[in-house]
């Protein structure tokens, strides 16, 4: 089983959180507020998003790169691949 489905509430809960705050900064942006507080909605929606992809990702590491139970280099290798490619266009 996948780990995004095994945490599938735990991930979506965060999800939904991260749409309250994506909800709060349209709403700070209709109301005119100030730029810091701007700022701040901006801040705490990328911390929200990198926190998801910090999480996602280290279970992707342990499920399907450092799991020991995976016997065949070429999964190890698809996982590790996988997790290339990831990283390539986050940090991009």
């Amino acid at each position: 089983m996948s780990h995004t489905v095994r945490d599938k509430s735990k991930l979506l809960a965060r999800v939904r959180r991260m749409s309250g705050q994506m909800e709060a900064l349209e709403r700070a942006l209709h109301a005119d507020k100030g730029c810091a507080e701007i700022l701040h909605q901006i801040a705490a929606v990328r911390g929200a998003i990198n926190g998801l992809m910090a999480e996602v990702l280290e279970e992707h590491v342990r499920t399907h790169v450092a799991d020991p139970a995976i016997t065949s280099d070429a999964e190890r290798m698809l996982g590790a691949e996988e997790l290339i490619a990831v990283l390539r266009t986050y940090i991009k």
